[in-house]
């Protein structure tokens, strides 16, 4: 009898997991405009619950997922055009109503998936997988920074 052992968490299974998600919110996205940047951003400023200033939205962008400013800039202005958020005085960003609607359905549409994806997974399992890859997120930002500062 052939038993196959479960590989131990590395870069490549944290990735393959990652991307194999994203792919599957990315489809649901696409049936609505926006891609996965944006609706990083959308979901941040609906979470605000309140008018947020653009360079803390863009910071948290930034932060979330690794990209230029510039980029986190796009996503918004992208998000402006399209009318799910909207500019306000002095340097503010609020979510829509349309915003929030699409937030919300995009967030029902994966759900159902989502849960199918973790069904069977036991809750202790899904602590001790939050604890690594929250310890491992907190030291690749780490290596990020310092890096960053090396390049500086």
């Amino acid at each position: 009898m052939t038993t196959t052992t479960a590989p131990r968490v590395d870069p490549r299974v944290i990735a393959l997991a990652h991307y194999a998600g994203r792919a599957i919110l990315e489809r649901v996205l696409v049936r609505h405009g926006i891609d996965f940047l944006q609706s990083v951003t959308l979901r941040l400023t609906v979470v605000a619950d309140g008018p947020v200033e653009r360079a803390g939205l863009v910071a948290d962008v930034v932060g979330a997922v690794k990209v230029a400013e510039a980029d986190a800039h796009r996503a918004i202005d992208a998000l402006t055009a399209a009318g799910l958020v909207s500019a306000e005085e002095p340097s503010q960003v609020r979510v829509t109503d349309a915003g929030r609607e699409l937030y919300a359905t995009t967030s029902a549409a994966t759900a159902p998936i989502t849960a199918r994806i973790y069904a069977g997974i036991s809750e202790e399992d899904r602590a001790v997988a939050g604890r690594v890859l929250t310890l491992i997120t907190e030291r690749a930002d780490a290596e990020l920074a310092a890096l960053s500062t090396r390049n500086s």
